[in-house]
């Protein structure tokens, strides 16, 4: 889908869509849970559709209601030969160690972007840990077969910190004692998140530094009723176009959020942004003079679209770094933005490690999302001021993480059309 964007204006409120970080975590932890658990506000994105069918592949009978999901895991143990994840990076690496605690061989598998994206780097943790495993040259398919026994293994924490999250869920149902020696993590709030969440259904894992992680074996999960919070990622967007075109105000967040992206208050406040809490509501004001800013985003990469649109609004050069962070996702989102915005008449410089975006008027043009959903919304955002319409191609990709992006954004005031 092709979609027109006009320079708008913005007020009211919109809830902010269910975290998939959380909701994907909470599935897999309900698949190895020894009850049913009710999981409520969830996302219909494609990520977790992906996440759902991964569980009932593995055995789990998932009956979908209203704003709700019941996830009973198998009576007879896990039992899969092939878990399609999708493009969801986060389904692939987390739900590996997961489907290796069976005994029979398992092919996780994918599309798209997902074909693409490296999973050599968990081939060494898994052999360590007792898992027979196979790639196709550092990319999918790949053949596990288990079960992970525990023991001691490293974990290269520098590529993503999701396979390290599937490990941390996986290893509490090993037989024995675990040991994970973790070299150069990076997004540690989502380990965080990770903890937090296995605490939640009962879990136990000792953390030092975040470079040793102890895990005791034969543990059990078990929680009835689990509550996903409003996403951190989709609200940035949000809340960016309300400091851009608002005011307006965004509901359904959690304050003291684990999340990653929960850092993009920051960001606006470093603007010159206007934003405060009233309970679970963000009220933003529309910032006139946008200033520049700079960020380190190492800890949460899935702000740099939408940051670097904030940035466009700027007077100045902002940078932001943990531009490394950006190759393996679904565009090379470092190229994508530089070349995207650059349609737009924004320069984008890349300095190794950082991103330099020159503030400025954005042009009218017509634009690619690179079916990135991040991209879509980024360049969405750009829009808000534009001297003319921004044109954006393949607008669909939003499904995967937001699929109500562009209606949210209608219902706050924004003049979109179809081209």
């Amino acid at each position: 889908m092709n979609l027109s964007v006009k320079a708008s204006t913005i007020s009211g409120t919109v809830v902010a869509p269910p975290s998939k970080s959380y909701m994907q975590r909470a599935i897999a932890l309900a698949a190895l849970s020894k009850q049913p658990t009710t999981i409520s506000n969830i996302s219909d994105c494609a990520d977790c559709r992906a996440a759902i069918g991964i569980a009932r592949n593995l055995g789990c009978s998932v009956v979908e209601g209203e704003n709700q999901i019941v996830v009973t895991p198998p009576s007879s143990g896990l039992k899969a030969q092939t878990l399609h994840c999708g493009e969801a990076g986060l389904s692939l690496r987390m739900f590996s160690p997961i489907a290796a605690l069976q005994s029979q061989k398992v092919t996780m598998t994918g599309q798209g972007s997902l074909l693409v994206r490296p999973v050599g780097f968990m081939e060494s943790t898994l052999r360590q840990l007792g898992v027979d495993v196979q790639s196709n040259d550092g990319k999918l398919p790949l053949e596990l077969q288990g079960p992970i026994n525990g023991g001691v293994a490293e974990v290269d924490g520098s590529v993503s910190s999701q396979f390290l999250t599937g490990l941390l869920i996986a290893l509490p149902l090993a037989a024995n004692k675990s040991q994970l020696k973790v070299d150069r993590l990076t997004s540690r709030p989502y380990i965080d998140m990770t903890l937090q969440i296995i605490e939640e259904f009962g879990g136990k894992v000792k953390n030092d530094n975040y470079e040793l992680f102890s895990i005791d074996g034969n543990q059990q999960y078990n929680r009835a009723n689990y509550c996903v919070e409003g996403d951190w990622s989709g609200a940035a967007g949000l809340l960016i176009a309300a400091s851009i075109a608002g005011p307006a105000t965004v509901a359904g967040l959690n304050e003291k959020s684990a999340q990653a992206d929960a850092a993009i208050m920051q960001v606006l406040k470093l603007s010159g942004t206007n934003c405060q809490f009233d309970g679970d509501k963000v009220l933003v004001n529309k910032n006139m003079q946008h200033k520049a800013f700079n960020f380190d985003a190492t800890n949460c990469p899935d702000l740099f679209p939408v940051m670097a649109a904030l940035a466009a609004h700027a007077n100045g050069v902002s940078s932001i770094k943990g531009v490394g962070r950006l190759t393996h996702k679904e565009s090379n989102r470092a190229l994508a933005i530089q070349t995207e915005f650059g349609k737009l008449g924004i320069q984008i410089d890349l300095d190794g490690d950082v991103m330099h975006i020159h503030g400025g008027k954005v042009k009218g043009a017509t634009v690619s999302a690179c079916n990135d959903h991040r991209m879509a919304m980024a360049l969405a955002l750009c829009a808000l001021q534009a001297d003319g319409e921004v044109r954006i191609e393949g607008t669909e990709c939003v499904a995967k993480s937001y699929p109500e992006f562009f209606d949210d954004m209608q219902k706050w005031g924004l003049q979109v059309s179809e081209f």
